[in-house]
């Protein structure tokens, strides 16, 4: 015997039905919304990477210029020094000529006065005189003028200093110009 179906067996059918599509739409809905969360988030990440990058090399690029920055105001005055230093050895040469008998005199101490306050003013600029007699010839800081026949504790040492070498803020401005040990 075939069991009628009553209104609410066909109303509960069409509601199971409806729900089945429903839940259906939803999880299709889901997945959807589950791909585009995904996709939003790879997308962030990208973008978050490319600014980490972006602000890591603006960053450097920000330290770089300001390095570059001090290095010119240490070195800007590098020129005018360079052309200063023949004055300077001209001053040395023009003190070592008097003897110690015109040591007192006031001409000794005008000319003395004068250079102390040229290399002063050249020291506080970052100027520093290179201390090479006695020492180890270095082609860094030594310009060989040439050899001479020396004693074993004199072999590769510096013997005499013809021209005296500067360093400007640790750089090298002139070169040593030595006689050598050999």
């Amino acid at each position: 015997m075939a069991q009628k179906k009553t209104k609410k067996d066909i109303e509960k059918e069409m509601a199971g039905e409806q729900e089945a599509k429903q839940s259906k739409k939803n999880s299709s809905k889901k997945s959807s919304a589950d791909k585009k969360l995904k996709e939003l988030k790879e997308k962030n990440d990208e973008l978050n990477d490319k600014f980490l990058r972006l602000y890591s090399e603006f960053d450097n690029y920000r330290k770089r210029t300001i390095k570059e920055k001090m290095d010119l105001q240490k070195s800007a005055s590098r020129d005018l020094i360079d052309d200063l230093l023949p004055v300077l050895d001209d001053f040395e040469r023009a003190l070592q000529t008097f003897t110690d008998d015109d040591a007192t005199s006031d001409i000794f101490k005008g000319i003395e006065l004068i250079y102390n306050k040229l290399f002063n003013l050249l020291s506080q600029k970052g100027l520093e005189p290179m201390n090479s007699m006695g020492t180890d010839f270095n082609t860094d800081y030594h310009e060989a003028i040439t050899n001479i026949e020396a004693g074993d504790e004199l072999k590769g040492k510096v013997v005499d200093v013809v021209q005296k070498g500067y360093l400007l803020n640790g750089n090298v401005l002139r070169f040593a110009k030595v006689v050598v040990g050999s």
